[in-house]
């Protein structure tokens, strides 16, 4: 069953602040982990993005970690489920399995652990990302939602 779209409300924000390409990112289940404030993050597994959101050039920014820092990041502005504004950084992680191999995930850090907690986010709780443009600049809204009977999702 294909998502549903973004709710008016969030919709009718976007466009007041003249934001335009308007793409879900990432629909998830919240894990222990992402509402865990020894972790402050929320983890957004590359196998699970549903279609591409950030340019050639930030993807090429976020790939190319520094001497001082183990990865780039990008100060990106947050619609929070409450409609609230802030900014979070947004960063790429490899994160290194046991067998050798890594996983790859970009992370919403900073400030993550405010955001759910202002958003009052549970584990099992069911979040979509989405992305869009003021300018060129890449912003994200996030939308809580809850399961209905019927197996369609509803805004929280």
């Amino acid at each position: 069953m294909p998502p549903p779209d973004l709710p008016i409300k969030f919709r009718k924000r976007i466009r007041a602040l003249r934001g335009f390409d308007i793409a879900l990112v990432i629909q998830k289940c919240l894990f222990k982990t992402d509402v865990s404030s020894g972790h402050n993050r929320l983890s957004i597994p590359l196998n699970q993005i549903q279609q591409t959101f950030l340019t050639p050039q930030e993807t090429e920014f976020l790939n190319s970690g520094n001497n001082e820092k183990k990865c780039s990041e990008m100060e990106v502005m947050l619609i929070e489920p409450s409609l609230r504004r802030d900014t979070i950084s947004l960063r790429k992680w490899e994160m290194k399995k046991a067998s050798g191999s890594a996983t790859s995930m970009y992370v919403l850090v900073g400030k993550w652990n405010l955001v759910a907690w202002r958003n009052a986010l549970k584990e099992d709780e069911t979040l979509q990302l989405w992305s869009f443009r003021i300018n060129s600049k890449l912003c994200l809204a996030l939308v809580k939602r809850r399961a209905k009977s019927n197996g369609y999702f509803i805004e929280f």
